[in-house]
């Protein structure tokens, strides 16, 4: 007897081909049958936008010529040459009759940021109940492991706007290898994790503004080949954040050699996402191209005033960039604002020598005035070369409780209430929150949005900030705003193409060989939805709210929602990827 039949639902199975009504068994685990009768084949939803449709295949893009010898008639048939036909199916423990319902793998988040919520909360609703069933770990160059003592110490203080600060948290890891194993012990949802490689420039170098000498670098080498043998599926960087911004280009080139070296991929968070974004994703793509790397462009906008309509300049460059036969894809969110620290949006000169000398400077009246006219007359690297916005911040969680009202406004709606220069409102808060602060910073556009996403290369990422009094919606709402608002109400994506970029696509980029599609003998990593219902609930004024339309959530088999309830069941375990 198997564990479970699911009756009479919409299969959208995760390659971009239309839906097929099938019956699904899964058993220990893995699906074990996925049954159709000739009568079912060739049903589809509703196409909303065929004009829009990605490449119907599973395989990552690589040329231009691939790409357009994808988008062929093919897509409209049912691709069901692995799917049985046959009346025999097993008796099962439970069944659901899921018909009216769309039956999908799980959605993989490709830009995560639970590294320690994950296993702080472990019911990790605001993920699993969106149909998240994997979540790509370690973004944005800093992250826990490897690590050690001074180094987590720093990096605790430094984002703790990322990550909160867990009570009596065991950080009883110094690897790859043993952050892995602590995450085998029970989660959620799967999750895979990239090499950080900020935390490794503060081990090796520290937090000076300077390039590695050749034995740094060496050494740096040897902590991240021996992360990526212990399971880290790549390499990330913050080249916003510090100490990871002092890289050069040579440098992160030698380290997308050993990445590439053991097939994992690069996935940076690049230089600049406002003036100088162009030159800062060409310089990733140029990496890419000496390295022989794979580059994941992660949170793939085109934000701040100067960047408003030039989201088919991104396209274009990588356009560019797969037809000179370069690995590249992306990801993004499907909302307007960014979120990250407070203290990311200062100067990085302000950073070198670690946080107790940040902070310092901020407590200098000369320096603040020098700070204060960089942001605001000149634009600083902090703000991606751009002047600052004060009404555009947004104050989305504190470290200190005594710093609660702040929480919700902006830096210029406090600045007034308070009767004082915004910037000096802005310097005591980092000041009396110790560098905890994180923010929602308003500067997107619509029109980028939308181009980005329609991309061929395109997969979903929340880059969700789970902690704070009012975090970022796309915590909870990301995968099913999707859904409901890009597919069903704008007609941005169709249906089945979407879920492809949710689910078989990511699932390609991390070279899974056993997830990402509903398919016989793959892992049980699925989502059962409403598509009539289907819809983020989140708001920017209450963004801690369940997502509605998705009843059931399975995660290797186990329902993690039931009947759209959080279960008690922590079925997730680390995605390793294996030497080459």
């Amino acid at each position: 007897m198997a564990d479970l039949l699911i009756t009479g639902a919409t299969v959208l199975d995760g390659t971009g081909a239309p839906g097929f009504v099938a019956d699904v068994v899964v058993d220990a685990g893995r699906i074990v049958a996925v049954s159709t009768s000739q009568s079912q084949l060739g049903h589809d939803l509703p196409t909303t936008n065929p004009a829009n449709r990605s490449p119907r295949s599973d395989d990552l893009p690589t040329t231009a010529s691939a790409d357009r010898s994808r988008r062929s008639d093919s897509a409209l048939t049912t691709n069901s040459s692995n799917q049985s036909r046959r009346d025999d199916l097993p008796t099962a423990t439970r069944t659901i009759d899921a018909t009216g319902l769309v039956l999908c793998p799980g959605f993989i988040d490709m830009h995560a940021h639970s590294d320690l919520q994950i296993l702080a909360t472990p019911d990790h609703t605001a993920k699993v109940s969106q149909g998240v069933t994997l979540e790509v770990l370690g973004q944005d160059g800093l992250s826990f492991a490897p690590i050690d003592d001074p180094t987590r110490a720093a990096l605790r203080r430094q984002i703790a706007g990322w990550n909160g600060e867990p009570d009596d948290f065991d950080f009883s890891w110094s690897t790859v290898a043993g952050y892995l194993d602590r995450l085998d012990q029970g989660i959620a949802c799967n999750a895979a994790y990239l090499v950080p490689q900020g935390t490794l420039r503060m081990m090796v170098v520290g937090t000076d503004n300077r390039p590695a000498t050749p034995a740094e670098l060496a050494q740096m080498i040897e902590l991240l080949t021996q992360a990526l043998r212990d399971g880290a599926v790549g390499m990330s960087s913050g080249l916003t954040y510090t100490p990871g911004m002092f890289a050069t280009t040579d440098e992160l080139v030698e380290l997308c050699r050993v990445v590439a070296q053991h097939g994992g991929y690069y996935s940076p968070h690049q230089r600049s996402y406002g003036q100088g974004a162009l030159d800062a994703y060409a310089e990733m793509v140029e990496v890419a191209r000496r390295s022989g790397c794979a580059l994941h462009l992660t949170h793939a906008v085109m934000n701040f005033g100067p960047n408003q309509g030039r989201g088919a300049d991104l396209i274009a460059m990588i356009d560019k960039a797969l037809a000179d036969g370069l690995d590249v894809t992306t990801d993004t969110y499907p909302y307007l604002p960014g979120a990250t620290t407070l203290a990311a949006t200062l100067p990085s000169w302000t950073a070198e020598g670690g946080p107790d000398a940040q902070l310092d400077r901020l407590r200098d009246p000369a320096t603040r005035a020098r700070i204060a006219h960089e942001m605001e007359q000149v634009g600083s690297d902090g703000c991606h070369g751009c002047v600052i916005e004060w009404n555009t911040i947004e104050i989305g969680g504190v470290r200190n409780p005594a710093l609660g009202d702040a929480v919700g406004r902006t830096v210029q709606d406090l600045a007034a209430r308070r009767g004082r220069p915004a910037a000096d409102v802005f310097f005591d808060l980092l000041i009396a929150d110790d560098l905890g602060t994180s923010i929602l910073q308003h500067v997107g556009h619509e029109e980028n949005v939308q181009t980005i996403m329609q991309h061929s290369s395109h997969t979903g990422g929340s880059d969700a900030i789970l902690v704070g009094g009012k975090p970022h919606p796309r915590s909870w709402g990301t995968f099913p705003r999707y859904l409901g608002r890009y597919v069903r109400e704008l007609g941005v994506l169709e249906l089945a193409d979407c879920i492809h970029h949710l689910t078989g696509r990511p699932a390609r980029r991390l070279r899974l060989t056993d997830r990402g599609l509903v398919r016989e003998g793959y892992r049980a990593d699925l989502v059962l939805f409403d598509p009539d219902t289907i819809h983020d609930t989140a708001t920017f004024d209450n963004p801690r709210q369940q997502a509605e339309g998705i009843p059931y959530v399975f995660v290797n088999g186990v329902p993690v929602i039931d009947d759209g309830h959080r279960t008690d069941a922590l079925p997730g375990r680390a995605i390793r990827r294996t030497d080459v």
